[in-house]
């Protein structure tokens, strides 16, 4: 039976792939479709088959289709393991940008600037995707293809789905022209890149080394003020050879602030080294 504890944590995990996957919708809708930035994935293949059907299928309903076809391949052939939470990605985007296509239906782009739309077809799917991947979520499409490959062979996933988005690029080139082909190039080479930045800056912390001569205040401060721990290591100063203590802990922005200004204000003689990190794994962190 879940606690109450548990619920909280798996409504806010849903609310959080709920951003993520709008955030790839709006993205992809307003500003990929439109211009038709094949930049790879299922939303990419969409693009293109849609333009070789002149149209009879949309882009959106495509996007649909493939992946209500990969989730049943899914959960035939992957089963317990194929996760909830991607197929709820995959289902919600699917519908959200289907939906949009009957409410909101776009002409073409939204404004005459080519590389203005480029920046936000990357930008938004960029950041919905890393806050998805930083909870173990996806919208499905090529991500099952990988799953299916990860358990059936033993192809380089990363490199195999690299060189299939690379591929699906450079038909755009044939089907939709230089421009355009150009600019989903630039697109494809800087969407890996922002999502591990984006990653790295949801998770980033602070960590700190603190030598000094008395731990305790800090170390109260630390557990009672920002609720966190630390470790506590012994240790002597090279040129003075006295004793030492050194103080190890990790925190977030805000509480690095604070502790920051309190080791100025009461412990003016510590020696502080604060380092930014975004791969912590265990208890109060990442699991």
């Amino acid at each position: 039976m879940e606690t109450d504890r548990t619920i909280y944590v798996r409504i806010k995990e849903y609310i959080l792939i709920t951003a993520g996957v709008l955030l790839v919708v709006a993205g992809v809708y307003f500003f990929k479709f439109p211009n038709n930035f094949s930049i790879g994935g299922v939303t990419g293949i969409a693009i293109i088959l849609s333009r070789l059907l002149n149209g009879a299928l949309s882009s959106g309903m495509i996007v649909l289709i493939l992946n209500l076809v990969l989730l049943i391949i899914g959960y035939i052939f992957l089963g317990k393991s194929f996760g909830n939470r991607t197929a709820y990605g995959s289902l919600l985007m699917s519908l959200a940008i289907r939906l949009l296509e009957v409410f909101v239906p776009m002409e073409g782009p939204l404004t005459n600037e080519p590389m203005l739309e480029l920046a936000f077809a990357i930008i938004l799917p960029a950041v919905g995707a890393a806050i998805l991947f930083n909870i173990g979520a996806s919208t499905g499409g090529t991500d099952i293809i990988a799953m299916l490959l990860k358990k059936y062979s033993n192809i380089d996933i990363g490199r195999s789905l690299l060189l299939s988005d690379f591929l699906l690029t450079m038909v755009t080139f044939i089907v939709f022209g230089v421009q355009t082909g150009l600019l989903a190039i630039l697109g494809l080479l800087l969407k890996s890149t922002l999502i591990d930045t984006v990653i790295e800056n949801l998770n980033l912390n602070k960590y700190f080394t603190i030598i000094c001569e008395n731990p305790k205040p800090i170390c109260d401060f630390i557990m009672k003020n920002i609720h966190r721990s630390a470790t506590v290591i012994d240790a002597k100063g090279a040129f003075t050879e006295k004793n030492k203590k050194i103080i190890l802990t990790v925190m977030n922005r805000s509480q690095a602030v604070s502790l920051r200004k309190f080791i100025k204000e009461t412990e003016p003689e510590a020696f502080l080294l604060i380092t930014n990190t975004s791969e912590i794994i265990g208890r109060g962190f990442r699991g």
